[in-house]
Parts: C-alpha cells; sequence; structure tokens
C-alpha cells in the first residue's frame, strides 16, 4: 500500500486526525461564527506544480478572504522551527504573508485569549 496521497486525501486524513487543541479552535472558527468570516481546516495550499506533481502546504486553518493561515502547534522542537521559517518563506512568495502561530497550551489556558490576538489581527490588517 502506498503512502502517496492526493492533496485532497492528506487533507481529509489530517481533518479526521485533528488534535483535540485543533478541535476547540475550530468549534469557535467554523461556520462563519467569528466575524463573519469563512474559515477552512486542513485545506490545502498548491504552491508549485512541477511535472504536474503539486507542492502543497496544509495549514491548520485558513481564511482566503484575508489570506491568514492559523496554525495550532505542540511541542515545537529545532527541527520543527527551521522547517516552519522554510514553508513561512515559501507561503510568502505565494502572497500568503498572513500566518499566526498559537501553541497548544495557549489554547487550552487562554482560548478567549487567542481569538482576541486573532481578531485584534484581522483589523489591524483589513484594507
Amino acid at each position: 500500500m502506498s503512502n502517496h496521497y492526493t492533496p485532497k486525501e492528506r487533507a481529509r486524513k489530517l481533518r479526521r486526525e485533528m488534535t483535540e487543541e485543533e478541535k476547540i479552535l475550530w468549534q469557535k472558527l467554523r461556520r462563519r461564527k467569528f466575524f463573519g468570516l469563512k474559515f477552512l481546516r486542513q485545506h490545502p495550499i498548491i504552491y508549485d506544480r512541477k511535472n504536474n506533481v503539486p507542492k502543497y502546504f496544509i495549514p491548520d486553518f485558513y481564511c482566503a478572504e484575508k489570506k491568514l493561515i492559523i496554525e495550532v502547534d505542540g511541542r515545537i522542537y529545532d527541527f520543527q522551527k527551521k522547517r516552519d521559517t522554510i514553508r513561512e518563506e515559501i507561503l510568502n512568495g505565494a502572497g500568503l504573508q498572513h500566518i499566526l502561530r498559537f501553541k497548544n497550551e495557549e489554547i487550552n489556558s487562554d482560548l478567549y485569549g487567542v481569538l482576541r490576538k486573532i481578531k485584534k489581527f484581522i483589523w489591524e490588517n483589513s484594507p
């Protein structure tokens, strides 16, 4: 059996395997509950396609209207920080410059503080 997923298949798998913290935040963002904005969860963003093979990134949450990516991170290790930095450079090159990161602990201990940060970011970066 192959471990090669299409972007759509990989996104479906990630949606089925959401962390508890992602589920908590999703309940606040889904169905336009958050200031009428439409957020998608684990939505593939294809940033390059060579030889008909897509290179893609699947953020935890994405708001196309605001070009905002929200990532929920568990424990961060040095290799993940480097990978995240490279990923952010790629996404910035694709025109997605708004990336917010929250740790699991923030969502568990101060969900409304997280939501305030998202709201503040959206209003400060709106045209």
